[in-house]
């Protein structure tokens, strides 16, 4: 007598749109297998696609079959050959398999025997009926999704930053998470400075709370969904295309290129930033009283909190609390006030520079507008060329291509160097000179990387601390221009004349001279 494994199977999917059950087709197996006289071996259920045979139940079958346990089954019994596979090529290597274990797969509603050849053409027809109608509707559903996403419309998971929800219509539809989108401006606006490394950037982001995994983070920093744009990859005879999103972008467009830019290399390079916490951000920048070497800064554990410090590697013992020293160096920073009368020079530097600016903006833009030309006749003459036969429709996509890709760059640096009205210059200086007698409110007020950047460019060498005040043998050339420090201030104090001081040579746009005031 003939034993059976009964085969059940069928996908989510196929429950959702057709309505199979597993329940019915396990109720005609049984009942064809009482009315032939075959015993029911067992019972095997699979909800997996039959679009290959990696499926769980499955590869537990052909474990049974293989083993010793199995000693009568010789027949697999399901109820259409579409539950057995959707791949007519699978499914020819599959009943090979079972025939060289003396089993054969039969479906009861489309019975075929095997041994008469033609039936043979049957079977091929019932394996690619269902492998032509899954085609279909993969196919059709790609037509779709690119027919939405050509109409702005996002139909996945949210990205970082937005949320999946549903218009008052009830279709589906995305918008802003508040929360995240702060973390993501923030991300741009600080890599659009050109100054950090994008792992520095990240770090910071999660710092300040923003929830990014570390191989997501470069995905999402080129992404072009942020400023409004969807991609529509390429697709057959169709090129891929930016299409504009029905989302709210959350990156202003401007901005998001110039990140581009930097990602991509085309900016100045990025200085190296040290990594420092924001209790210490003198860490390597001050050398030791005793043995000269460079001071290092940690933290150790109190009773209920962390405590800061500047110390020495070596065994000479110089340890500082990093709050007082830090105190000292604001106050350090107190004593640097503008020189009297150097506001107006350097205002008519400014002034004149302004003038230079504005003119090679406009050279500049004069020259960009020329090239954006050349890049349009150029798709002219591929246009003729085209249109006398000689060039074919490939090469002329592949010019036009190329000049819509040159135009877009530069039409990015064209909005970048439109020159300021003369009065916008002149308030930048007054807002920029404001802060020169502010030094130690803006390093107070700063974070950590610009704390860095100003101890930088004030002092080229270290400072040497030595429990009182910082000390340092060369100050920056141009900071002693425009400052009075030190002795200076100290005898300005002590009420000594300082109506005439004379200033190093300037020669600048204008050809200022030495003067003197």
């Amino acid at each position: 007598m003939k034993a059976a494994i009964l085969y059940v199977r069928v996908s989510t999917d196929e429950q959702a749109d057709t309505g199979y059950s597993q329940r019915s087709q396990e109720e005609m197996l049984r009942k064809y297998c009482n009315t032939n006289g075959i015993i029911v071996d067992k019972v095997v259920y699979e909800d997996f696609s039959a679009k290959s045979f990696f499926r769980p139940e499955w590869s537990k079958i052909l474990d049974y079959l293989g083993s010793k346990r199995n000693k009568n089954v010789n027949l697999i019994l399901f109820t259409k050959w579409d539950r057995f596979s959707r791949n007519a090529g699978d499914a020819y290597m599959m009943i090979s398999t079972l025939r060289k274990m003396s089993i054969e797969p039969q479906a009861i509603e489309q019975p075929l025997d095997l041994s008469i050849p033609e039936n043979k053409m049957m079977l091929a027809f019932y394996l690619a009926a269902p492998e032509v109608e899954n085609d279909r509707r993969a196919l059709n559903v790609i037509y779709g999704m690119r027919r939405a996403l050509k109409e702005g419309r996002w139909l996945w998971m949210a990205p970082y930053g937005y949320r999946n929800a549903r218009s008052p219509e009830g279709k589906p539809t995305i918008v802003v998470h508040e929360e995240e989108a702060k973390h993501l401006k923030w991300m741009f606006e600080t890599i659009a400075l050109g100054i950090y490394s994008t792992e520095q950037v990240l770090l910071q982001a999660r710092r300040n709370g923003a929830k990014i995994k570390r191989n997501r983070f470069w995905g999402q920093v080129k992404n072009p969904f942020y400023k409004g744009d969807i991609k529509v990859p390429a697709f057959k005879d169709e090129l891929e295309v930016m299409v504009k999103g029905n989302h709210t972008p959350i990156i202003p467009s401007d901005l998001f290129d110039s990140v581009q830019e930097i990602l991509n290399g085309r900016q100045r390079k990025r200085r190296t930033q040290i990594v420092s916490p924001e209790q210490i951000p003198l860490r390597g920048f001050l050398n030791c009283p005793k043995c000269n070497r460079v001071l290092t800064g940690s933290a150790s554990k109190g009773r209920n909190q962390y405590y800061h410090y500047y110390h020495c590697s070596s065994t000479c013992g110089v340890r500082f609390k990093a709050r007082e020293v830090n105190e000292k160096f604001v106050e350090k920073l107190k004593s640097f006030i503008p020189k009297p009368g150097l506001k107006e020079v350097y205002q008519m530097i400014f002034e004149d520079v302004s003038i230079s600016v504005n003119k090679s903006h406009h050279l500049e833009k004069k020259k960009i507008l020329k090239q954006i030309e050349e890049e349009q006749n150029r798709v002219i003459k591929a246009r003729d060329l085209l249109l006398k036969e000689e060039l074919n429709l490939d090469e002329y996509r592949q010019v036009k291509r190329s000049a819509e890709e040159r135009n877009l760059v530069l039409e990015t640096q064209l909005a970048k160097i439109e020159p300021k009205p003369d009065n916008e210059y002149g308030k930048l200086f007054e807002k920029a000179f404001q802060f020169a007698g502010k030094l130690d409110f803006i390093f107070s007020t700063s974070d950590l990387g610009q704390k860095r950047r100003l101890i930088g460019s004030i002092f080229p060498e270290n400072l040497t601390f030595d429990g009182e005040e910082h000390r340092t043998t060369r100050i920056n050339e141009v900071i002693n221009f425009i400052y009075l420090i030190n002795n200076e201030l100290k005898s300005k104090k002590n009420g000594q004349n300082h109506s005439k001081m004379t200033l190093p040579r300037v020669v600048g746009p204008l050809g200022i001279e030495p003067s003197t005031y």
